[in-house]
């Protein structure tokens, strides 16, 4: 079986404004390089619009969080169900800036995954460790507590999600962890899908983010087990975003 596509997706954060989301969204979508998979997550108000502007092209719509409840009284919330109408086929879940800020836990994160798949979604599991665990010499041991409860989801799950590996410490930094250390952990994770679901892991995208550029992009997605990459800072510039997507080609 051929190994999928590499993909590359762009996390807006918080921001943007609409003619901005518009524009950016109609840039990439209509330069996009074939022989890869490429999407957007962006802010749940630009969902329509982005989706709007992208329906005809091979860029597809993801949301950067999903709520781990189907329906009710949760103010605030935006449901797997309502993000799926929107058109998204991806949702971001346990981004480091939600495990810190919003005190997100990991069980909670695989409720979310969980959610975003039983509405057709895709969910992007992100781990990563930060600068003080990775010193101590935690990292990978971090990584695995993260995964646990979304392996623990079972094998059927697991292998229709995507991962992403971003180092807290090297997210909007400026740094990036090194070519090797990237592959030290991403082969890691492979290891441990592999032994939930076997040579099927081989089919499960795990993704690079943390401080990816245009120059840096290539080497990172040459190496083994870096299935693409998710990107902050340069998904806000089409240029930069569509260098990206060309180096995974």
């Amino acid at each position: 079986m051929s190994k999928p596509d590499k993909l590359v997706v762009g996390n807006w954060k918080m921001n943007g404004r609409r003619d901005m989301a518009v524009a950016l969204s109609s840039a990439v979508a209509g330069q996009l390089p074939s022989g890869m998979e490429a999407a957007v997550c962006v802010p749940f108000p630009f969902l329509g619009l982005v989706g709007e502007a992208v329906a005809a092209s091979a860029l597809a719509l993801g949301a950067q969080d999903v709520s781990d409840q189907e329906e009710g009284a949760f103010t605030g919330e935006v449901s797997a169900g309502m993000l799926s109408e929107f058109g998204c086929r991806f949702v971001i879940v346990g981004h480091s800036e939600r495990r810190a800020r919003q005190a997100e836990t990991s069980e909670l994160v695989a409720e979310k995954a969980a959610r975003a798949r039983a509405a057709g979604l895709t969910p992007i599991v992100c781990v990563g460790e930060t600068r003080d665990e990775r010193e101590s010499g935690q990292t990978l041991s971090v990584i695995e507590a993260q995964l646990a409860p979304v392996l623990a989801l079972g094998g059927e799950a697991v292998g229709s999600m995507v991962i992403a590996y971003e180092p807290v410490w090297a997210i909007g930094t400026g740094l990036s962890a090194s070519v090797e250390q990237a592959v030290e952990v991403h082969q890691a994770i492979r290891a441990a899908v592999a032994g939930l679901i076997g040579d099927r892991a081989g089919d499960v995208r795990i993704l690079y983010g943390g401080s990816v550029k245009p120059e840096t992009a290539a080497e990172l997605f040459s190496a083994p087990d870096i299935d693409g990459g998710l990107i902050g800072g340069a998904s806000l510039k089409a240029e930069d975003f569509l260098a990206i997507c060309q180096a995974a080609v």
